[in-house]
């Protein structure tokens, strides 16, 4: 039987399939019983489900994440579609489709690989030009670079997503730069190659997308940092001196790729290339998140609903 996939699902539908479990959580009711609230998930989005008369054993033997057969309904409830669980059990990853459940990009992989390594060929300070290849000589990380999401749920949210999110920028940089002769275009390109490598360990993705305990401590600024240092002592250990003004300001970059405090940026932008990466990240980001949310959206308004991340509705209607 075909898979009944998230964004199939309408109100009133009779629910008998398998999805991935995430974040399961054992409640009480105002009147002391217990339920577990829970999300639903393949990749094409997910949904809140709700399994109410539930017990902590039901709880205990659920997978945190994985996967399970639902028997149960939907609903909207505050206009907003959940799934009522009746019946719930674990299955076998071995019986499932995985491609059904990890959202992939559309774009070729290869393809996209094979482009950041030309443009980031185009590095001609000797010492940023040793360090980006010694990322790029890594074949296991350079691996789990093409494979990582960029995000859990804002932007580039699937498998392909980290490697598609940096090949944007490396391209949008490389059609600005020329029109910044003083802003160092090597220190742009290697900034943003390395901008969010710590997200090959800060983010699990072999099931669900989620962060690994390493990735929820340190995060994926902290550890793109200590990535480029550790590397960078490898390279001295074998003769190619980095010097540490050329790690702090690439490591500056890096700590303020995220432009404001608010939202999580350990430094502010003091450099014309850090501004630079930072202004490139935030215009990639929003304009996937704003994409994506405007194909997503399956109402027949000219608007999208209200998105809190972007504080606005999305105009829909094109211009023909």
């Amino acid at each position: 039987m075909a898979h009944k996939f998230i964004n199939e699902i309408n109100p009133g539908e009779t629910i008998d399939d398998i999805y991935i479990v995430k974040d399961p959580i054992l409640r009480s009711t105002t009147r002391g019983d217990l339920y577990i609230a829970m999300f639903l998930q393949d990749r094409t989005g997910q949904l809140n489900g709700r399994m109410w008369q539930a017990t902590e054993t039901i709880y205990k033997a659920l997978p945190k994440p994985g996967f399970v057969h639902i028997q149960g309904r939907s609903e909207l409830y505050q206009n907003n579609l959940q799934v009522i669980i009746n019946n719930i059990s674990i299955v076998d990853t071995s019986n499932v489709c995985i491609d059904d459940f990890l959202a992939q990009t559309d774009k070729d992989t290869k393809q996209m690989f094979e482009d950041i390594k030309q443009i980031v060929s185009q590095v001609n300070n000797p010492q940023l030009k040793a360090l980006v290849g010694a990322f790029l000589n890594d074949a296991e990380l350079m691996d789990k670079f093409q494979k990582a999401p960029a995000a859990i749920k804002m932007h580039h949210n699937y498998i392909g997503g980290l490697l598609e999110h940096t090949h944007n920028m490396l391209r949008v940089a490389n059609a600005i730069l020329p029109l910044y002769p003083d802003v160092q275009a090597d220190m742009v390109l290697a900034g943003i190659f390395l901008h969010d490598i710590g997200k090959t360990e800060e983010l699990s993705y072999d099931m669900a997308f989620s962060y690994t305990d390493s990735g929820q401590l340190i995060g994926h600024i902290s550890k793109s940092l200590v990535m480029i240092n550790q590397k960078a002592d490898t390279l001295r250990s074998k003769g190619t001196q980095i010097d540490q003004t050329v790690l702090d300001t690439i490591g500056h970059i890096i700590l303020s790729h995220h432009g404001q405090y608010e939202f999580g940026s350990p430094k502010l932008p003091a450099t014309a290339e850090a501004f630079m990466v930072y202004y490139i990240d935030d215009l990639d980001a929003k304009m996937n998140q704003v994409t994506t949310l405007i194909e997503s959206d399956t109402s027949d308004s000219n608007w999208t609903g209200w998105h809190n991340a972007l504080q606005t509705k999305l105009y829909r209607k094109r211009i023909e």
